[in-house]
């Protein structure tokens, strides 16, 4: 196996998020070595988000690219390093699928936040700056969404726990005070994802996810750059419901606590959505008694 093979076999065993953490690294390297070798101040221009909207007109792609954007070393660690503590959480509890929407809408939304501001709000108010770049909106969606969605659990901090909900008040309060700082831009970009992190949490926990969606849209653009197959997918359906990967019968020999063990054993492995109606009200039922 060539070198470029055994690293394509690498990159296709990591998770989505460990994904975009290389793409990410990849793009900090490659414009570094453009800044040295083109002798530029600045090798990732055309991939930042511009504060100018007509200058993002020119180049729209740039609502995305921001995202896998980084200038400073410090500033790439700090954030990866933080993706990719707060992905494991997530791909453990909801579907990839349903994560990556909620840290790119996240990107978008920041996004969307930053070219608002800066092209509405009067200029003797705001710092001038001349676009954005980063993950930080994206990361701000996730963990403002786990949050709001899983308030009360409780992480570990070097020597002591914290709930969530905790961590999240603290990420919002320091980017309101960072809005009168040098990173104005940045910090309305970080705002933009917490609103899309805390209405993604709070309309899930309805039982409504307002990411499927943005889920189309990317698995359409996606499957244009799948190769295509002359093989056809026989489906075969059954007829009986599954309960937590049992049959009704099988589920209702157990005893309740074995039945909820079932259940939190599903979430773990799919995600809450993943439950059915029957599913959600019997858990729901439990966690009253």
């Amino acid at each position: 196996m060539s070198n470029f093979q055994n690293l394509k076999y690498k990159f296709n065993k990591f998770s989505a998020f460990e994904k975009i953490i290389a793409i990410n690294i990849v793009v900090f390297i490659t414009g570094q070595l453009i800044k040295v070798f083109g002798r530029t101040s600045n090798g990732l221009s055309y991939l930042s988000l511009p504060s100018d909207f007509f200058q993002f007109l020119w180049k729209p792609w740039t609502l995305i690219t921001y995202g896998f954007t980084h200038y400073s070393f410090f500033h790439i660690l700090f954030n990866l390093l933080i993706l990719y503590y707060i992905s494991r959480m997530l791909l453990n509890l909801f579907r990839p699928k349903m994560a990556l929407n909620i840290y790119f809408l996240g990107i978008i939304i920041g996004g969307l936040a930053f070219l608002f501001v800066y092209n509405v709000l009067p200029s003797n108010l705001l710092i001038s700056t001349s676009g954005v770049v980063g993950a930080s909106a994206g990361i701000r969606a996730l963990m403002i969404f786990l949050g709001v969605y899983m308030a009360q659990t409780e992480v570990r901090i070097f020597t002591f726990n914290i709930k969530l909900k905790y961590i999240a008040i603290a990420l919002i309060v320091m980017d309101v005070l960072g809005l009168f700082g040098l990173n104005q831009g940045g910090n309305v970009a970080h705002l933009g994802g917490a609103v899309l992190g805390y209405f993604y949490a709070i309309k899930l926990k309805d039982g409504k996810d307002i990411g499927l969606g943005f889920e189309r849209i990317m698995d359409t653009v996606v499957s244009w750059f799948k190769p295509k197959s002359n093989l056809k997918t026989v489906h075969r359906t059954s007829k009986k419901k599954s309960y937590a990967g049992k049959t009704k019968e099988e589920f209702h020999t157990f005893n309740d606590q074995k039945k909820v063990d079932l259940i939190l054993d599903k979430i773990s492995k799919s995600g809450y959505e993943s439950l059915t109606a029957e599913e959600k009200e019997f858990l729901f039922r439990s966690g009253k008694n």
